[in-house]
């Protein structure tokens, strides 16, 4: 056996999306919570799944519904994140969410949502493994929030020629993109930090 604070660290070295999971419980009531085990499964036809401890609060209801929703969330939505992964809370207070076509409640501002039907239930160690068929989503043009190390944090990607003009740091000569000064100074700076 080895260390279980060690496995789970080990774990943070995996960057994953941040999620919002939500259903109906069976008065009616709204349900969610932060997730970032989520995962595509198939195209066709189209699932995904998620994963939830066997210990929380909210299980028998994701177990109960027959549909649920998975929203990938915007960087800027950090807060809303922090909200739906405190327990015992009412996470929706002051929201008046509604439903997408699959019935689960909308979380606004997303950067993606899945509706699901839920179809299958597996149990794997402490969590419960949920499969869902797609059957709605929406997507917008917003940069994802990310999670790694424990911590949130955004994606960088990588610079472009056009990105590198733009901020002054590489100009066309010819049919060739060469440093600026600035560009040359910036990358000798870069250089001598990861000397260090």
């Amino acid at each position: 056996m080895f260390d279980p604070l060690a496995f789970r660290s080990a774990l943070g070295s995996f960057a994953t999306g941040v999620t919002i999971v939500t259903a109906r419980d069976a008065s009616g009531a709204p349900v969610g919570l932060t997730a970032n085990s989520f995962n595509s499964v198939s195209l066709d036809p189209p699932m995904v799944l998620w994963s939830l401890s066997l210990h929380s609060g909210s299980l028998p209801v994701f177990r109960d519904a027959e549909t649920w929703a998975v929203h990938v969330l915007a960087a800027d939505q950090q807060g809303m994140s922090d909200r739906f992964a405190r327990p015992g809370q009412n996470k929706f207070e002051g929201l008046s969410p509604a439903d997408g076509p699959e019935g689960a409640p909308l979380i606004e501002g997303c950067a993606a949502r899945f509706g699901c039907r839920a179809r299958f239930e597996y149990e794997g160690g402490d969590h419960a493994i949920f499969l869902g068929e797609v059957i709605d989503f929406d997507r917008r043009e917003a940069e994802p929030l990310i999670y790694h190390g424990g911590q949130y944090g955004r994606i960088m990607r990588a610079p472009t020629g056009a990105d590198l003009e733009r901020e002054g740091l590489a100009e066309e000569v010819g049919e060739k993109l060469s440093l600026t000064e600035r560009g040359q100074q910036l990358l000798e700076a870069l250089e001598r930090v990861a000397k260090r």
